[in-house]
């Protein structure tokens, strides 16, 4: 019976080893799961099934079968000096250099000493650098330690303590992304490591980035749903995330009041983090120009641009204020500011055009300008506007030539804003920069209709839009 065990066993073993050299990894696993079952006393299938974990990229698993090869076997070197290499890796360097010394007094091949000799050098180096470490950080010398801990763990690649405690130089040295790099490799590398996913999700948090927060706080409650710093912060971050979330709703729906509210909370509620401060007038500078409110935009706008200059979004949402606002050369230069910083973005190189475009305008006639209103006055309040104007500058109303020839002027111009104004086409057309009455803007069209003499206007009504005044002209 125990020889059909045996060679059952070897038949595994052959068949593992075949399918090892063919790169067929999983299979071979299972060939040498298989002998190991058989023979749990056999060095040679815990070793063959230590060299596919390893090929798998798997050392964790490795090491406990490496471990009983030298249990079985004392003076299997081979299987010493990959241990070693493991927990060097690891930084576990006592160890490591217990099995490259007894290396070197088991009779190694030349090659096999060479190895361990070059290794303990490699580990005497290893055990420095960490004194030095050590040394550097209790001094406060962050940046010193910082050195030292990237040599060694060049080599010691698998040492979560070290990552965890160049996390914190890091965090003391104000990189906090090169921190959290560290801490999730430390979060995979030792087990449960509740500590590694609170400290990364508070960096995130610190980073104003809530919701990668909420992502890894997340990950410490599935290891300990009762962990105390993890759960207050989770209740934190759950609140926070809720109220941007229903902000950015708001925004979709274009509620902006509503919105501007609830990134008020925002800032309330999280007053200790500036980032949220400065993310949430962001987009209360959004909102404020969404909301055609150009004076309030600007000024929060300009509030974000204080704390960073080069933040795209404010640069655009206050460029577009000042456009309400008819500050051309203002606006101008904060499309030119963010097309530095965003040359591909369709809407700065639009925006820019059409600031461009309205600036040229500005500086020959202004529909808006002629009849007193804003950029966003509504249909209403344009007519109104007119009947005014055109009331207070009918030629009639004047004796003097000097005086009737400005007067049928402006009356001309009054007449030509509200043709302009109140028809929605012409009106987006002149918003866009191109002014549909002058014939240069048109590219060849029929010329302006107002620009003709005052006497070819006898029996024009401007009062025709419904209202109660009907006026006849008459001339000499």
């Amino acid at each position: 019976a125990e020889c059909g065990v045996n060679a059952d066993v070897e038949k595994h073993l052959e068949l593992g080893k075949k399918l090892l050299a063919a790169g067929q990894l999983a299979d071979a696993l299972s060939q040498f799961h298989a002998a190991v079952d058989g023979d749990p006393d056999n060095y040679i299938a815990y070793y063959r099934r230590a060299t596919v974990f390893l090929a798998m990229g798997k050392s964790k698993a490795a090491l406990p079968d490496l471990t009983k090869v030298i249990e079985l076997k004392m003076d299997f070197t081979a299987a010493r000096l990959q241990r070693g290499h493991l927990l060097l890796k690891q930084g576990k360097l006592d160890e490591a250099e217990d099995d490259f010394k007894k290396v070197l007094k088991s009779n190694p091949s030349e090659n096999e000493e060479k190895e361990a000799q070059s290794q303990l050098v490699k580990s005497d180096e290893m055990q420095r650098l960490r004194s030095q470490a050590l040394d550097a950080f209790e001094s406060s010398d962050f940046t010193a330690a910082i050195t030292f801990l990237d040599k060694i763990l060049e080599v010691c690649v698998w040492d979560a303590e070290l990552r965890e405690l160049r996390a914190e130089c890091f965090v003391k040295e104000g990189e906090p992304r090169k921190a959290i790099s560290d801490l999730k490799a430390s979060s995979k590398l030792k087990n449960d490591n509740t500590e590694a996913f609170y400290k990364i999700s508070t960096l995130y948090y610190e980073l104003g980035d809530h919701e990668l927060s909420l992502s890894e706080v997340r990950e410490c409650l599935k290891l300990d749903q009762d962990h105390k710093r993890c759960f207050a912060h989770y209740k934190q971050v759950k609140k926070l995330n809720k109220l941007i979330e229903s902000a950015e709703e708001l925004i979709k729906d274009g509620r902006y009041a509503d919105a501007i509210s609830k990134y008020e909370s925002v800032m309330k509620t999280e007053p200790g983090v500036p980032e949220y401060t400065v993310r949430s007038k962001e987009r209360i500078c959004h909102c404020f120009s969404k909301d055609e409110k150009p004076v309030e935009a600007i000024r929060v706008c300009s509030e974000v641009l204080q704390v960073e200059p080069d933040n795209v979004n404010a640069l655009k949402d206050r460029a577009e204020a000042y456009l309400i606002e008819e500050m051309y050369d203002e606006a101008i230069q904060d499309y030119e500011t963010a097309q530095e910083h965003n040359e591909n973005d369709q809407q700065i190189r639009e925006g820019l055009e059409k600031a461009q475009r309205l600036l040229k305008q500005s500086q020959r006639r202004d529909y808006y300008k002629i009849l007193g209103v804003k950029r966003n006055a509504k249909k209403q309040e344009i007519i109104k506007a007119y009947r005014k104007l055109a009331l207070q500058w009918h030629p009639d109303n004047f004796q003097n030539e000097e005086e009737k020839k400005k007067a049928e002027k402006k009356f001309i111009d009054i007449a030509a804003a509200k043709e302009v104004l109140s028809d929605p086409e012409m009106r987006k057309k002149f918003d866009d920069g191109e002014d549909p009455l002058d014939a240069e803007s048109q590219q060849g069209g029929g010329g302006n209709p107002f620009h003709r003499s005052w006497n070819s206007w006898q029996g024009f009504n401007p009062f025709s839009s419904g209202g109660p005044f009907r006026f006849k002209f008459h001339f000499n």
